[in-house]
């Protein structure tokens, strides 16, 4: 089978980026499909994640200016050449099957290249407060164009039950994020604890450490410690708010990771207080390493991975007394640590590559021959009438 990821590049660190590799690098080297991955803003970058080396790897160098709008003149501009190279890119390689993962300008025009081709777009973000993003005129014809591009794909593919009320499209397909069981086990006797992802408003963290400060005078010996690259200057906004409650010393920020389950090695207990989530990698990665979890249940992803009480504590969305509260339970008690992670460890399982991708191959395959038999219907064969 012919498979071709379409994205914007595979350079940044991302939870995009990072599944991508996982599910390509399954179709090369485990299943033998060939895969391709296409890019159009790669600036000659090397991809952050491993990629097999069965895999072809193509970027049309179209280089939209990322810090403008893609609707921005300047960028509207090249989306003919844009249109151009993938066209030419789908009659060289012919795949079976189109999958789009990230949002840019292809997004739109894509569903009317190479009609015959399946093509499926997929989710990687929670659209639980889409509907109250801007509602000005251009706002709304915005939205009325992504919800008609989205009914022109062949599938849409979102990351957890909750996810499918937020579309149109009839042909909805939920498979969720893979984990890949690791050998190595987080430290339960550790003092620190973890949070990661882009160092921006939407992962909130002002609250982890808002509610780190209310324990830390009962808990001087530890440690909350935040790995992802700043977006935006909120990091500095961070750190004053860190200065105000005098903790440098124990809230620190370590940057980019490239191997975030060898950090978790020293760590005991992940925190997540984002504003929306929906599939996070980060809570996969920290349950297969034996972390225990406590999180917000914001909308829409943690609780459709986290079993509350086993593996994990599901804090009532922004109560912060509540977190606090599960928070210092969790430092208190290392036992209590242990025993999560190691129900973690197991619960984590149902989300593993091989169940995963299975369920990939399946909807491949059912779209494919559902594809077939509308543009190459099988002969009507003639009987002739006997005669009478």
């Amino acid at each position: 089978m012919k498979i071709l990821y379409l994205t914007d590049q595979t350079y940044l660190h991302g939870g995009i980026e990072k599944v991508l590799s996982q599910k390509a690098n399954y179709f090369a080297d485990v299943s033998n499909d060939e895969v391709s991955i296409v890019t159009y803003n790669q600036q000659q970058n090397q991809p952050i994640y491993r990629l097999s080396e069965k895999i072809r790897i193509v970027d049309m160098e179209i280089n939209y200016e990322i810090g403008r709008s893609y609707f921005h003149p300047v960028n509207l501009k090249k989306i003919p050449k844009h249109r151009t190279a993938l066209k030419k890119i789908l009659r060289d390689i012919q795949p079976d099957v189109i999958i789009s993962c990230s949002f840019g300008p292809d997004f739109y025009f894509l569903p009317y290249v190479e009609k015959q081709i399946p093509k499926i777009k997929e989710f990687h973000s929670s659209r639980y407060f889409y509907n109250n993003t801007s509602s000005s005129a251009k706002g709304e014809v915005l939205r009325m164009l992504t919800a008609t591009t989205e009914k022109k794909y062949h599938q849409l593919v979102v990351l957890n039950d909750a996810e499918q009320h937020f579309y149109q499209n009839k042909n909805i397909t939920v498979i969720p994020n893979p984990n890949e069981i690791s050998p190595l086990r987080a430290n339960p006797a550790s003092k620190k604890i973890m949070a990661a992802g882009r160092i921006s408003p939407v992962k909130n963290f002002g609250d982890l450490i808002h509610v780190f400060a209310r324990l830390a005078p009962d808990f001087p010996e530890w440690e909350l410690l935040f790995f992802g690259e700043d977006y935006l200057g909120t990091q500095a906004k961070l750190e004053h708010q860190i200065r105000e409650y005098g903790l440098q010393n124990q809230i620190k920020f370590i940057g980019i990771s490239p191997d975030l389950k060898t950090e978790m090695q020293h760590y005991s207990i992940y925190a997540m207080t984002s504003e929306t989530e929906c599939f996070p990698m980060v809570l996969l990665e920290a349950l297969s390493v034996g972390m225990p979890v406590i999180s917000y249940d914001s909308p829409t992803g943690p609780k459709h991975i986290l079993m509350n009480n086993e593996d994990s504590f599901l804090v009532p969305y922004k109560n912060l007394d509540i977190f606090v509260k599960k928070l210092k339970e969790l430092m208190q008690n290392e036992n209590l640590r242990h025993e999560m992670g190691q129900k973690g460890r197991e619960n984590v399982k149902r989300f593993s590559i091989e169940k995963v991708m299975h369920q990939w191959k399946d909807l491949f395959t059912s779209l494919i021959t559902k594809t077939s038999s509308i543009h190459h219907p099988s002969p009507i064969t003639h009987h002739p009438t006997p005669n009478t």
